[in-house]
């Protein structure tokens, strides 16, 4: 394996950073979902909206303070605010937690995106030095031709495969911040009628 990386030519090495970079983003990541779902409390969310359906909102407060959950302290910081831009404090909590779940995949997408440009880079260079022998006298050894067009395969080769690995983890980590994109408008929208209806009620 090693053997064939170097054979690949320079081009390997940037290729071997992308996919070092790609694999740090995907273990970091995984890391960090496992905590979420750790923390994780549906019970204290429901109890957050009983209280606010009671117009007990320093109860509701008093709840989901401390909580880890991410949909409870996107509510907790709307209710903080609730006097003031109540829709706006429940956008920036709800953008500041989605921020944490997106972190790390603008360079995944990246990578996904660079590996495969080097390797095609690789193939250029490979097919340059390969065409560039056949008006010398090198012409005499084949394997000098060869071996650039094996460069420029194995670039490519590498380029693809890393691009592919990364692929699989970028929609998956893609989905989960979807998920909770999803789980928090819920949980703020279904906060708002709470509250709207009590203002009718007034």
């Amino acid at each position: 394996m090693f053997h064939l990386f170097l054979r690949g030519g320079p081009v390997m090495w940037p290729i071997l950073i992308a996919s070092l970079a790609a694999l740090t983003v995907v273990i970091e990541r995984i890391i960090f979902l496992i905590r979420q779902k750790r923390s994780r409390c549906p019970e204290t969310i429901e109890k957050i909206f009983s209280e606010v359906e009671k117009e007990k909102i320093e109860e509701a407060m008093r709840i989901g303070e401390g909580s880890k959950d991410f949909v409870a302290v996107t509510l907790i910081y709307g209710l903080r605010h609730r006097h003031e831009a109540f829709s706006n404090a429940l956008l920036q909590a709800a953008n500041k937690e989605l921020k944490r779940f997106n972190r790390g995949l603008p360079l995944l997408d990246t990578i996904i995106t660079l590996a495969p440009l080097l390797g095609l880079f690789g193939t250029v260079t490979g097919m340059i030095q390969a065409f560039g022998l056949l008006g010398g006298k090198e012409l005499e050894a084949p394997t000098a031709i060869t071996g650039g067009i094996a460069e420029a395969l194995i670039a490519t080769a590498y380029g693809l495969l890393t691009a592919i690995v990364a692929l699989i983890p970028f929609n998956y980590l893609n989905a989960r911040l979807e998920e909770a994109r999803h789980e928090i408008e819920d949980a703020t929208t279904h906060l708002e009628l709470l509250l709207l209806k009590q203002d009718k009620d007034l």
